[in-house]
């Protein structure tokens, strides 16, 4: 059956229901290019507005998976699980809990992709290691996974072509934030990649793309049934994004703080939330009764990180690449720090060179933000704050510009923060 791109249009703008047949239609003329860029432009921003009822976000979802492949992992001798996180500020999660999970005798495929904006990707983060590859044949990733246990690396072209042509679009339409398009996006390659679990990391905050918590609740409802639907065990954790997790925000300085994870040490919301996460995933594939902070400690996430990295070409010998030039941020006053807003110090990382503008934009490795201390810490004038690295100095002016804007010191202490908000399942 052949329907009319422009009819469809209408029908999404006009708030009208479309059908499981005018979905797929749809998907696939768009794969192949029958409808235009401006048309599913045109229907992006109707879905926006008008949103979608939950058969037609299944429907799309469904559309998706069937414009490629799909990878089977069932002849693995391990449970699989994964986990996808929808995009923070110094949220470096999965570098230390793929081999976490995996020191379990579980089989994590984390198919991962690359930062755009003010988030930070984990493909980007891991090219800071020397000689590390994200790219993998289909027989290399099943290897990796029945060898080692844990894969980080970027998804094949053949997995959800449609969403890849969709996303790119969004994200150049101001149609990012539409809920049914984040669902289907981020399902259809998740159900598509085969796994039997998934754990959602749904971020909260000022550094999210949820800014509210209704949002996000509903958001993580909408993936939570998706998964549930597919035969994916599936749930949803809401974190906090209202300001950084960790003290580094950057490619190779998230690298070091998760190596610090790793080996039992760093910052203590971030082994909270992989530690959590991991307790998530593990639960799905009938693990219980365990404590994941055991295996940080031990060595043994260590030793299958190592394994994983090495595996896919990277030097953990090496040194990463440092930026050349830095410029310390100090504390204006002495109080408590009330505020270090997520949205401000990621959007300063990016302008430093830790992000890109454009898909096809490079990144400096060694670019980026460390903090010298938390939320809510003690702080007197004239202490150090945080520290900008980059290689290309022009770029300070504006990157100091809105980090300071995103500081405020007072003389009373914030509220705890509270890292996880809730649980969808």
């Amino acid at each position: 059956m052949k329907f009319s791109a422009v009819e469809l249009i209408i029908k999404k703008r006009e708030r009208q229901t479309l059908s499981t047949d005018e979905i797929n239609w749809l998907v696939d003329a768009y794969t192949k290019g029958t409808v235009a860029d401006e048309q599913m432009s045109a229907m992006a921003m109707a879905i926006l507005l008008n949103g979608m009822e939950r058969e037609e976000i299944r429907d799309l979802t469904m559309a998706m998976i069937a414009s490629g492949e799909r990878l089977d992992f069932s002849g693995l001798s391990a449970p699989t699980a994964d986990k996808h996180s929808t995009g923070g500020v110094g949220d470096k999660i999965t570098l230390p809990l793929a081999p976490l999970v995996a020191s379990y005798g579980v089989a994590v495929p984390q198919l991962s992709g690359r930062g755009l904006g003010h988030t930070g990707g984990t493909l980007d983060k891991l090219e800071a290691i020397p000689g590390w590859q994200a790219s993998l044949s289909n027989t290399e990733l099943y290897s990796q996974l029945a060898e080692i246990g844990a894969v980080i690396c970027a998804a094949g072209s053949g997995l959800a072509p449609a969403d890849r042509k969709l996303y790119s679009l969004r994200d150049v339409t101001g149609t990012v934030e539409a809920i049914p398009l984040i669902a289907s996006s981020i399902m259809s390659k998740k159900i598509a990649e085969g796994t039997s679990a998934l754990v959602l990391d749904v971020k909260v905050g000022s550094g999210a793309f949820m800014k509210t918590l209704d949002r996000a609740t509903e958001l993580a409802k909408v993936l939570v049934q998706l998964g549930q639907d597919a035969g994916v065990k599936t749930s949803a954790l809401l974190t906090d994004m209202s300001t950084p997790l960790g003290l580094k925000i950057g490619n190779a300085l998230e690298v070091e703080e998760s190596i610090e994870v790793l080996t039992g040490g760093g910052p203590e919301d971030v082994v909270e939330l992989t530690v959590e996460l991991a307790r998530e995933m593990l639960m799905h594939v009938g693990i219980t009764g365990v404590d994941p902070r055991e295996n940080l400690n031990n060595g043994k996430a260590m030793d299958i990180w190592r394994k994983m990295i090495s595996s896919q070409g990277g030097n953990l010998d090496a040194p990463m690449e440092k930026a050349k030039e830095w410029h310390t941020i100090r504390a204006s006053s002495s109080g408590y720090l009330f505020q270090l807003d997520a949205l401000s110090l990621g959007v300063a990382s990016w302008r430093l060179g830790a992000g890109r503008e454009r898909k096809e934009d490079s990144v400096q490795f060694g670019a980026g933000i460390e903090l010298h201390h938390q939320l809510g810490a003690e702080v007197k004038a004239g202490d150090a704050l945080m520290t900008l690295f980059t290689d290309t100095p022009e770029k300070f002016e504006r990157a100091i510009e809105i980090a300071e804007s995103g500081i405020s010191i007072s003389e009373a202490a914030p509220p705890e923060r509270k890292l996880i908000l809730g649980r969808i399942s």
